[in-house]
């Protein structure tokens, strides 16, 4: 079975290992790159600080660098199927294999099978290692640097349920990190959704089960507004939930983003960027499938025939188009526009059957 599959056992490795062999050294390639680059944009923006030393600024780009790596590593299995098909084909290795009755699909499948275990293992374990190390790098940055305003949004709006019914926050700034809100205006509502009264005042405080408002004036319809120094607010968040609920969603790791959904949507908080991002990391594998597939389709010519230069751009654009693609379905998915299993799924789909054609008419006319 597996001979009928791969044509060779032997031949099916080889082919694996060239193909992971070059992903890995043209995404390491990038890592590095990308590395150097936001450690010369970190030493320029920190010129002026005096306990941010080279050494620490090395340190604090090395966590900031995986994140954003991973964001290329569609382009290095690109990259990395393109150079391994035309060093296969410049050597004359893909002219023996056709010779021998192997068709592409056969000597395609084991970068196939590779560039699925290499989105699995992208999904499982390298995502939550950067993101967990993107978590620590903001925080980090913050001790270098100061108070970050990353951890500060600025007209925010909150909507929460408790035992008393719901309510609707509208956030002047909120700090993230302190669960501090100021100015603030509570619209509040009753179990039945009746408006009950309007509460605002110069900051809020949340604490355990309650926000603590100070400075309120307590609006309630019929009645003249009445002023308390302090005053408490029913709630059901936790300063966790704030804090995951304004968290960019690539900061968290694939496996708490289950968690993460059920936990905001018991608060009555919006989870649609979580939700995009668990079902776009599910899909990876998939993508990385099209991206090999897309390849192949401009890859798989023969030498002799020339036009490699323009087989290279067709590859590079096509890439680029699908990946560009992806991003902009991504953000309509986490906008709420369409639904996030689509705007995750479709674009690899499509890729993965415009790959799967062009292939088709070149290997069957």
């Amino acid at each position: 079975m597996i001979r009928t599959l791969f044509g060779s056992p032997t031949l099916a490795f080889y082919l694996g290992k060239r193909f992971a062999r070059a992903m890995l050294i043209v995404f390491m390639t990038v890592f590095a790159l990308i590395y150097m680059l936001d450690f010369v944009e970190l030493l320029r923006r920190t010129s002026d600080v005096p306990n941010a030393t080279s050494l620490a600024l090395a340190r604090l780009s090395l966590m900031r660098t995986p994140a954003i790596a991973e964001q290329v590593f569609p382009f290095a299995v690109l990259f990395g199927a393109m150079l391994t098909l035309l060093d296969l084909s410049r050597k004359l290795e893909l002219v023996i294999a056709r010779a021998a009755g192997l068709s592409a699909w056969q000597f395609l499948l084991a970068p196939l099978v590779v560039a699925v275990m290499f989105g699995a293992l992208l999904v499982g374990i390298y995502n939550p290692i950067s993101a967990r190390l993107k978590e620590k790098a903001v925080s980090v940055e913050a001790q270098l640097l100061g108070k970050s305003r990353s951890n500060e949004l600025d007209d925010v709006w909150i909507r929460q349920k408790s035992v008393d019914g719901q309510a609707i926050i509208r956030v002047g700034s909120l700090d993230i990190l302190n669960a501090r809100i100021a100015p603030v205006t509570f619209f509040i509502f009753d179990r039945d959704n009746t408006f009950m009264q309007r509460v605002e005042a110069s900051e809020a405080f949340l604490k355990d089960g309650y926000w603590l408002v100070h400075n309120a004036k307590v609006i309630i319809p019929g009645n003249e507004p009445e002023m308390h120094d302090t005053f408490q607010i029913s709630s059901n968040l936790s300063r966790q939930q704030i804090k995951q609920s304004y968290a960019s969603a690539d900061s968290i790791p694939f496996w708490s983003l289950p968690d993460y959904i059920r936990s905001t949507e018991m608060a009555g908080l919006d989870t649609t960027r979580y939700k995009q991002q668990y079902q776009t990391l599910i899909a990876r594998p998939l993508l990385f499938v099209a991206m090999v597939l897309i390849a192949a389709s401009v890859s798989l010519r023969f030498f002799r025939f020339g036009g490699v230069a323009r087989m290279v751009l067709a590859g590079v654009t096509a890439g680029f188009v699908l990946y560009i693609s992806t991003k902009l379905i991504e953000d309509l998915g986490a906008a709420g526009i369409l639904s996030t299993t689509a705007a995750a799924w479709l674009p690899s789909i499509i890729g993965g059957l415009l790959g799967t054609l062009a292939l088709l008419y070149q290997e069957d006319g």
